[in-house]
């Protein structure tokens, strides 16, 4: 494989630093002026998909861009490289911010939501934090980001200010901040000693795999610390911050936790595994089939606890917990299809996943309802909003011609490479798992008769409610027929 070019370019941070300015027009505006407010919102989202589109076509013909923000230590930077799988999940961050920011305005004004100037201010803050650990080219720069993302985004999950939203505040804060401070810090500082002796680099581009000088045992407890301190990947025990951010208003669930926040935590993992360790060194640690497992428990339980919540939005909480688990198990698999499928699949789960939280909010404006136990009829009132969860339903089951096929696909290509056919067996029992979760919520609203009399003046939330949501549920067969850039960008395809 032919090294990239590497080439010196403002535009990587550009996209980080566009939002944070979008922030001064949107205080400025405040909420006296809500339309320009928001036009500031629009304006900077759609300046920075603009910058991160802009840099696809040169990234695919095997250019990588380089921005020095600072060098902070005398080896490490903060460094900003924008390299395929990293331009993939900026493409789905930026994009679906635009979505989400027209969806916020139907859902925001429609229930008169409180602190509006407050929530896009901080929406757009973790949106440029999203930027940075996509675009980071060292340990040192996604933890950096890292951080300023759990920061960023804790006003948002307390945006409501009742009794749950702090406790749910308080848990997602805790649990992330444990977890980087106890063991992602204490992992990023060892690899930091041994760089001065030529044995580690912090570098995503350095010589992958020398963390292999290091004894098994302690590359094992490094593994371990780099795993479970990313713990916005979510992965179990380390799971409970994310069905408890739930109390979030339903934008800040569809993007933070269908798409940024989550997917930082195993695009992080991706990162070292791949970038760190290597996928030879994985493959010869004694231990690493044990990340295998935790991975597919995390899959496994997570889609059974799934099946038990009638609130909806928690549902789907738990339905993220086992979908990250898919993105986790990739890269545990230490195989090119595995590693590609897990990135593959933050892009074909980011869109699906969004789709049902937007139609569960579009519920919640419209109707009131959070219940999957109260929606019988509702598909009938509300039939793009339901046919969009459908849609969004199927393509996170995994079936064809819906993006999530094309992911789990080479997901199970890589479990097969990795000679685990076993692996295999708990792909296609999940994807059962989520037929059995998902598909009763569109069968209740559709083919179940309606509770009372009281539905009958129900419709349609507002169109900035709904629009979105049908756009996204289009991309999901988009992402089916147009995945071939997707494919290169991730590594599949040359």
């Amino acid at each position: 494989m032919t090294a990239p070019v590497i080439i010196e370019d403002i535009r990587p941070f550009l996209a980080f630093i566009i939002p944070l300015v979008g922030v001064i027009g949107i205080v400025w505006a405040g909420e006296g002026r809500k339309n320009l407010r928001e036009t500031f919102t629009f304006i900077a989202a759609i300046a920075q998909a603009s910058v991160v589109l802009s840099m696809v076509p040169e990234v695919l013909g095997g250019v990588n861009f380089e921005y020095n923000i600072w060098q902070v230590f005398t080896n490490v930077p903060l460094l900003l490289r924008v390299d395929g799988p990293g331009l993939l999940f900026a493409c789905v961050a930026s994009i679906l911010w635009i979505a989400t920011t027209l969806y916020a305005v139907g859902y925001m004004r429609g229930l008169h939501e409180h602190a509006q100037t407050r929530f896009y201010s901080f929406f757009a803050i973790s949106l440029s934090a999203t930027m940075g650990v996509a675009f980071s080219a060292n340990l040192l720069t996604i933890y950096f980001f890292y951080e300023m993302l759990s920061v960023s985004t804790f006003p948002l999950v307390t945006h409501m200010q009742d009794k749950d939203a702090r406790t749910g505040g308080r848990t997602y804060l805790g649990y992330l901040l444990f977890t980087s401070l106890c063991l992602l810090l204490p992992a990023l500082s060892w690899c930091y000693v041994w760089l001065d002796d030529g044995q580690v680099t912090m570098d995503f581009l350095g010589d992958v795999g020398q963390v292999g000088e290091f004894t098994q045992t302690t590359q094992m407890i490094l593994l371990l610390l780099f795993t479970f301190g990313f713990a916005k990947a979510g992965l179990m025990p380390l799971h409970s911050w994310l069905p408890g951010a739930m109390v979030a208003p339903t934008p800040v669930s569809a993007l933070l936790h269908a798409v940024a926040v989550v997917k930082v935590g195993v695009f992080c993992l991706y990162r070292v595994y791949a970038d760190v360790f290597g996928f030879e060194v994985l493959r010869s640690l004694d231990g690493e089939d044990w990340m295998i497992g935790i991975a597919c428990a995390t899959i496994l339980i997570s889609s059974l606890i799934a099946l038990s919540q009638d609130n909806l939005k928690r549902r789907l909480a738990f339905s993220t917990i086992g979908q990250l688990g898919y993105v986790a198990l990739g890269v545990t698999l230490a195989t090119k299809d595995g590693a590609g499928g897990a990135v593959l699949h933050i892009a074909m789960h980011a869109c699906g996943k969004i789709t049902l939280f937007f139609c569960a909010g579009a519920i919640f404006v419209a109707t009131g309802k959070k219940y999957v136990s109260q929606l019988r009829g509702l598909g009938r009132k509300m039939p793009i909003t339901m046919g969009a969860f459908m849609i969004g339903s199927l393509s996170v089951i995994g079936l064809p011609p819906l993006g999530g096929f094309v992911s789990k696909w080479y997901l199970a290509l890589g479990a097969l490479d990795r000679d685990v056919l076993w692996v295999v067996v708990v792909l296609l029992i999940s994807s059962l798992l989520n037929v059995f979760y998902l598909l009763p919520v569109a069968v209740t609203a559709f083919f179940r008769t309606e509770e009372s009399e009281e539905d009958s003046g129900i419709k349609e939330a507002p169109w900035p409610c709904v629009v979105p949501l049908a756009l996204t549920a289009l991309g999901c067969f988009l992402l089916f027929f147009f995945s071939e850039p997707l494919l290169r960008l991730a590594g599949l395809a040359e």
